[in-house]
Formats: structure tokens, C-alpha cells, sequence
């Protein structure tokens, strides 16, 4: 697809939102929702992007990188935006034609843009839309078509009359342009709706007034097209996102006991024959082995590695540490900053301290170690290969504790067993 540019409506504010923050960087399971789409173009093999950026555009740009951010001053609706990115696409000479998607639909699958570029392509259309069918189709724009049943327009929810407000057919907000037909219709709109706007939306009827074909393709999913404009939406979409994210681990042979009281992000991998128990929390950019037991309630945080057959129990919490295989951390546990080697026990109520109020410092615990039961350690220290710590101990830092080697004690100190 190397001669498809794609466009990506993200300068809108989101006032609904309520928020500081704009619209399109709201969190999905881990993801703003303005990458999920960034990410199914990339994955398509389409590699022009331009993503159209206008509310805190500084912020958004940042967030990005690597994508061509081009601004919109003012929000003088979604055929001004568009018409934004002309200049960068009209003197490439490679592109034929153009996607059109908006920043606020991340439940959106690549199989569905896919199967709509092909039909665009294989029609030769001058432009091709994905509608659906809707019940209640309150909220979007109508499909108008011909007594033959060619689209002739789309007629937004706010200038529809009575009888276009019964149509079921709804635009979904995705579409695919020949390039020229797109400026040409660009150039004909006017802002004659009642929010003063140039709407992409008008383009159907110039393309089709002027003959040009204008072809659709239907969303069978109506979770694809939820757009996020509320925090109740936004809610709605993050259920969505897991239950498919959950879906995808499982196929791959992970189980997990309650789908409906587990969160796991996007960009965690899990092995097979791992179980994942209920209320576990696991973020982005944790990685876990096979034959593992994850949780209940346990948090794994972003830059955790968990080898196979590692037992992580209720109440523990792990970030940026490597936990080897055949290691147990069962009970209530704090881990930072930490690598655990293979086959060690950490006892319930261990805390690596791994913050001394200005940095964050490593913790190596070698293989075969045990840490006993409410153990401290104050990072940076190490527990060399089969070493002991008692119930309790408090090894500050720098206290190396060595290999085969018992400590116990607050500091904690070596144990001379021959000493009567």
C-alpha cells in the first residue's frame, strides 16, 4: 500500500472531556487512543502519515514522534482539516489515494480498514466510506442515497430534517479518496450548515453531483465505530479494548480465571500455560514466561521480565526487575528496581527500598537465595548465591550479603554459628 497516504483528524479539543489533556491522549489500556490508529496504518504497510493536530498541538506532537504533525489553527471543521494536509500530498507524486480516519475511534481493526481500501481500490471510486446500520442512529451523520441506491450525500445529525432522521444508515467516519477526486470535492464546500463548518462530509454529495463514484462498505461490529467524546465513552472503549486484549492472550494459550476482574495493557506478552488469577493489574512493557502463576492481586508495572514457572502471589507489586525462573514471591511483597535470580524464595512482607528520596538503585539477589519473612533491603545491595536472610532483617545498604552466608538482625550482620 505504498501509494496510500493516510490522514488523522486529532486537532480537536474535547471539550466533553473535561480535561487538560487533549481528546486524542487519553489512556486505552495503557495506549493513547490517537496511536492505536497510527499503529493499524503503520501495520498496513502504509508509511505517509499526517496527523492533523490543533488543541495543546505542542503536546500531541510529542507524543508522536516520527509522525508529520501538520497544525490547524483554527477548528473550522473536518474538510478545513483536511485540506491542511494538501500541500504534503498533492506534490507526491507516489500517492493515489488517501485515507481519512479520526483520532477519536481507536477501536477501529486493521481488517476493517483493509477491506476497505481494497474495495476502493477495485471499484476505482472516486471515493469509498464505511457505513453501518444502526437501530438508534442518534449522533451520526445519515447516508442518503438514490431511488437506484447510489450514496448522494450525508447529511449531519444537526441539518438532517425529519425524515432523514429515520434513516438507519450512518456514516462511520473512514474513508478512502483518489486524491484528486478529494481536492476537487475540497474545493467546492462551503460552511452552509448550521455550525458554520466545512464538513468532509459534503465532498459525497460534490463527488456524486459531479458523477464521480461513490462506493461504502459496511462495519459489522458496531463496537469498532464507538467514538470517544465522553469519559463514559471513553469507559466503554476501555472494556472494549480489554475484553479484545484478554481475548488475543488467551487464544495464545495463557488462562485466565475471571476476564472480567483482570486488566492487562497493551504490549504485554504472556507465554502459554501461564495462569493469570483474578484483580491482577498488569501494565505496559511486561514481559512473563510460561507455566507461571500470576496473582490475585498482584501489580506487575512496566519493565518487569518474569521468567517460566515463577509463582507471583496476592498483594505484591513489581517494577523494572528481572524475576529468574522457579522463583516465588507469594505474599506481599514490594520489588524495585530489582534482579532476582532462579530459584529463589522471597518471603512474604519483603520491601526492596529502592528510593533514597532522590534516586532509585538496583538490588541484585543472586540464585538460590532465601530472603526471610519481612526482610528490608536498602538498595543499592546484593545477596550473593545461596545466601539467608532472617525473619526481619534490615540490610542497609552497600551490606553485601555473601554467597551461602546467613544474616539476621536490624542492621542485619552475618551469623557465626560456632560462637557459644
Amino acid at each position: 500500500m505504498k501509494n496510500i497516504a493516510s490522514i488523522i483528524l486529532a486537532a480537536g479539543e474535547g471539550t466533553r472531556m473535561k480535561s487538560s489533556l487533549p481528546k486524542v491522549l487519553h489512556n486505552i489500556c495503557g495506549k493513547p487512543m490517537l496511536e492505536y490508529l497510527i499503529d493499524n496504518v503503520n501495520s498496513l504497510g502504509i508509511d505517509k502519515v499526517i496527523a492533523i493536530i490543533g488543541h495543546k498541538a505542542g503536546l500531541v506532537k510529542e507524543r508522536i514522534p516520527g509522525i508529520r504533525c501538520v497544525k490547524q489553527d483554527e477548528l473550522l471543521g473536518t474538510g478545513d482539516a483536511v485540506s491542511r494536509a494538501r500541500a504534503a500530498i498533492v506534490k507526491d507524486n507516489k500517492i493515489d489515494n488517501v485515507l481519512v480516519l479520526y483520532g477519536d475511534t481507536p477501536l477501529l481493526k486493521k481488517e476493517t480498514i483493509q477491506r476497505l481500501i481494497e474495495k476502493h481500490v477495485s471499484s476505482g471510486a472516486g471515493c469509498t466510506l464505511l457505513t453501518a446500520q444502526l437501530k438508534n442512529p442518534t449522533g451520526y451523520g445519515r447516508i442518503i442515497r438514490s431511488s437506484a441506491a447510489k450514496i448522494v450525500k450525508i447529511v449531519e445529525e444537526l441539518d438532517a430534517s425529519i425524515y432523514q432522521k429515520v434513516v438507519e444508515e450512518i456514516n462511520v467516519g473512514v474513508y478512502c479518496f483518489n486524491k484528486r477526486a478529494l481536492f476537487f470535492g475540497l474545493e467546492k464546500i462551503k460552511p452552509e450548515n448550521k455550525k458554520e463548518e466545512y464538513y468532509l462530509t459534503d465532498t459525497i454529495e460534490v463527488l456524486a453531483k459531479a458523477n464521480i463514484q461513490v462506493e461504502s462498505v459496511t462495519a459489522d461490529d458496531p463496537e469498532e465505530f464507538l467514538g470517544v467524546n465522553t469519559r463514559a465513552e471513553l469507559g466503554k472503549a476501555e472494556l472494549v479494548m480489554r475484553k479484545r486484549i484478554l481475548e488475543e492472550i488467551m487464544d495464545k494459550g495463557v488462562t485466565v480465571i475471571d476476564p472480567n476482574n483482570t486488566y492487562v495493557e497493551q504490549g504485554v506478552e504472556i507465554k502459554k500455560d501461564t495462569v493469570i488469577y483474578p484483580y491482577t493489574f498488569i501494565e505496559k512493557d511486561v514481559k512473563i514466561g510460561s507455566n507461571c502463576a500470576i496473582g490475585p492481586f498482584a501489580r506487575l508495572r512496566p519493565g518487569t521480565v518474569i521468567g517460566d514457572s515463577v509463582g507471583i502471589g496476592n498483594f505484591v507489586e513489581i517494577v523494572r526487575s528481572t524475576i529468574g525462573s522457579e522463583t516465588k514471591i507469594r505474599h506481599q511483597c514490594y520489588i524495585g528496581d530489582t534482579s532476582i535470580g532462579k530459584n529463589v524464595n522471597i518471603g512474604a512482607g519483603t520491601i526492596v527500598a529502592n528510593y533514597d528520596g532522590k534516586e532509585k538503585h538496583k538490588t541484585v539477589i543472586e540464585d538460590n537465595a532465601f530472603i526471610g519473612t519481612g526482610t528490608i533491603l536498602i538498595a543499592p545491595v546484593k545477596v550473593g548465591k545461596g545466601a539467608t536472610t532472617g525473619a526481619g532483617s534490615v540490610v542497609t545498604r552497600n551490606k553485601n550479603v555473601p554467597a551461602g552466608k546467613i544474616v539476621v538482625g536490624i542492621p542485619a550482620r552475618v551469623l557465626n554459628k560456632n560462637k557459644k
